[in-house]
């Protein structure tokens, strides 16, 4: 058999951060406190489930799909006043997804991801003067 991708999804909860997924018929889930609990709970779980398949994971082979509040969250780096400005979208509005108040549309949460991953990019080009 070989290694399965693990795609976890975060979601923040009121108290902390849920992770699930599904690989095949199994289901793996777990929370933490904040983002580096989680992580270490995430590594134990998937390593746990595949214990007896031979498989070990580094948290690097795992990938994640944040809910808007939770990668806002662990993301405290990204201003959402400046990603508003620079995507076009009502600071009040993001603000409110971010909070989760209310619910973006699948375009809505499209636009801002477009956004994020820009910014991505673009500091990935970046080159300092030495």
């Amino acid at each position: 058999m070989k290694k399965p991708k693990i795609k976890m999804t975060i979601v923040k909860e009121d108290t902390g951060y849920s992770a699930y997924t599904k690989v095949a018929d199994d289901f793996i889930g777990t929370q933490g406190d904040n983002f580096n609990d989680l992580k270490a709970m995430i590594l134990d779980a998937v390593n746990l489930s595949f214990e007896d398949k031979g498989f070990v994971y580094t948290i690097d082979e795992i990938e994640f799909k944040y809910d808007l509040e939770s990668f806002f969250d662990f993301y405290k780096v990204i201003n959402a006043k400046a990603l508003s400005e620079r995507i076009g979208m009502n600071q009040s509005l993001l603000a409110q997804y971010i909070r989760g108040n209310k619910k973006p549309s699948i375009s809505q949460t499209k636009r801002i991801l477009e956004g994020v991953q820009q910014i991505g990019r673009e500091l990935s080009e970046v080159r300092f003067l030495l």
